[in-house]
């Protein structure tokens, strides 16, 4: 227990966004639930890479 008495410890949730992205390749638009760090990976890399990525993995999209 902490000196404050407090009696839960504190939650640590990551700052997911879902966000939806156009993908050239799907020709449709894929929802995803990122962290801004994974937005910046697509922004760096492109979705369609990310993408094939995750299909290669078995990940649905």
């Amino acid at each position: 227990m902490s000196h404050s008495q407090r009696h839960t410890r504190r939650r640590w949730e990551p700052n997911l966004q879902t966000t939806r992205y156009w993908v050239p390749s799907l020709g449709r638009r894929a929802k995803l639930r990122l962290t801004p760090k994974g937005m910046k990976i697509i922004d760096c890399r492109g979705i369609d890479a990310v993408i094939t990525e995750m299909l290669a993995r078995g990940e649905k999209i």
